[in-house]
């Protein structure tokens, strides 16, 4: 019987891990404290050690070195509450197994028990480059569950020498991600060469990338022992498509003047388009995807992770102190509002925002109404005009949507997507509107009280709060 040790200083968790493994037919053993864990481990007991971060006695990055040195090949699982692109990189850093954030499933950690018991440790583990990163150094920021399965990504594959592709709308930050693997990878030490395909005339797009036969050399010659990193691939023309795979197989030398060799740079491509379509549609080509495709990572859109916005936020005030602006403070109403967005422009117009917020607005602290004038005036028509009818601006938005599908034509089931998608915000907005009110807030909608409790219940809507 394999036997599973369980390190968490919060007993409930220590018991719902316990009697899962349990039932599952492993011998668990548990504690609240590292010394019995460290204990057990020179022991020579276990299999394999499931452990948190912050325990009562010691951080468990501190101890995972002496296990190591107890028993290097002993798998170790490290979850953590503190969620964040650091705790991913030092868990890799540190030759664990997998890294897992809290709250996690069940059967998620099941799965990855299997996988750890029933494959020999590597003694070679991957382990990052970035000793000296610390959290303020990081380029991404976000503790929700999207961006926890981008970090535990990025954490395996620094330490790999792979091509990567991201995908991601604009905005998103897929460049941020790419620095992150440049940063914390084998290659720091030589440069992160960035190309936007979308903003170079087609014409100029190969002599930029493989520079000409007078001794112009292009990027990929410049990321020579670093990285190239060729945002907007989707609008790479396809003659120098063809030429860039012809660099993938060797048959095109591209050599560097400087060294006269083939240039050694690891290829990062990153895309807001669908290259499948794009494939179909005869715009880009089926080999180079393949080739491009051998890791990808996607970034969530803002959309889909707005329980960062919070900390996203004060990071953009903190960022623009720094830059010289007055510094600002956010209350929670305004950080309430912001949640309510959609974020077409994702991280970048989060920012811009926060940034424009900083410059024209003499309030030491921000407030919803502040916000709700700034979101207002995104939706006005240019010179001045009034703002578009809701008609028309729901038209707008289903346009970008319809534009944004192959053959501009989206998925079946569209009708009660757009309800669904409308619904919520419809009754968070009348709900703050009326400081919670649900009468009127009912009889703001034209629904009946009963109607809206229960459609809240359904769509998990708390009672909104009134603002201080």
């Amino acid at each position: 019987m394999q036997k599973i040790l369980i390190a968490d200083d919060d007993s409930s968790i220590r018991l719902v891990l316990s009697q899962a493994f349990t039932r599952l037919g492993y011998d668990v053993r548990a504690t609240g404290n590292t010394a019995t864990l460290l204990k057990w481990v020179t022991d020579g007991d276990g299999d394999l050690v499931i452990t948190d971060v912050v325990m009562p006695d010691e951080n468990i990055f501190d101890v995972l070195p002496r296990i190591r040195k107890q028993r290097p090949k002993l798998p170790v699982i490290v979850m953590s509450a503190q969620n964040t692109l650091l705790t991913a990189i030092s868990a890799a850093e540190l030759g664990v197994f997998d890294y897992i954030p809290k709250p996690f499933d069940l059967d998620d950690m099941a799965a990855l028990v299997r996988r750890a018991l029933a494959r020999p440790a590597d003694k070679d583990v991957t382990k990052a480059q970035a000793l000296a990163v610390r959290d303020e150094r990081l380029p991404l920021i976000g503790r929700s569950a999207p961006m926890q399965e981008v970090y535990r990504t990025i954490s395996r594959l620094v330490g790999a020498d792979l091509t990567v592709l991201i995908l991601g709308e604009s905005g998103s930050g897929k460049e941020l991600v790419a620095r992150a693997l440049h940063d914390l990878g084998r290659r720091r030490d030589g440069r992160f060469v960035a190309i936007n395909l979308a903003a170079i005339p087609r014409g100029r797009v190969d002599t930029e990338l493989f520079g000409q036969g007078d001794g112009e050399t292009g990027r990929l010659v410049e990321a020579d022992g670093g990285t190239l990193f060729l945002d907007e691939i989707g609008d790479m023309p396809l003659d120098a498509q063809t030429r860039l795979l012809r660099v993938f197989d060797g048959a095109d030398p591209a050599l560097n003047p400087k060294t006269g060799r083939k240039p050694n740079a690891r290829v990062i491509a990153a895309t807001n388009r669908d290259l499948r379509a794009l494939i179909g549609q005869g715009l880009f080509r089926e080999d180079l995807y393949f080739r491009l495709n051998v890791a990808p990572i996607r970034v969530p859109p803002l959309r889909e992770r707005t329980e960062d916005i919070p900390e996203l936020a004060r990071a953009f005030l903190l960022r623009a102190s720094r830059e010289g602006l007055p510094s600002k403070t956010i209350d929670q109403p305004a950080l309430d509002r912001l949640k309510l967005h959609s974020w077409p422009g994702n991280v970048r117009e989060l920012e811009n925002l926060i940034r424009r917020i900083c410059a024209l607005y003499g309030e030491e602290t921000i407030g919803a109404r502040i916000i709700e004038r700034e979101l207002a005036e995104q939706v006005r028509t240019p010179m001045g005009e009034q703002p578009a009818t809701l008609s028309k601006l729901v038209e707008r938005n289903l346009a970008s949507y319809f534009a944004g599908h192959p053959d501009g034509v989206p998925p079946s089931g569209l009708y009660d997507r757009v309800l669904a998608d409308i619904e919520r915000p419809l009754f968070q907005l009348t709900l703050a509107a009326t400081r919670g009110n649900q009468m009127r807030a009912a009889e703001v909608l034209g629904l009946n009280r009963n109607t809206l409790r229960k459609r809240l219940s359904d769509l998990g809507i708390e009672k909104a709060k009134a603002p201080k």
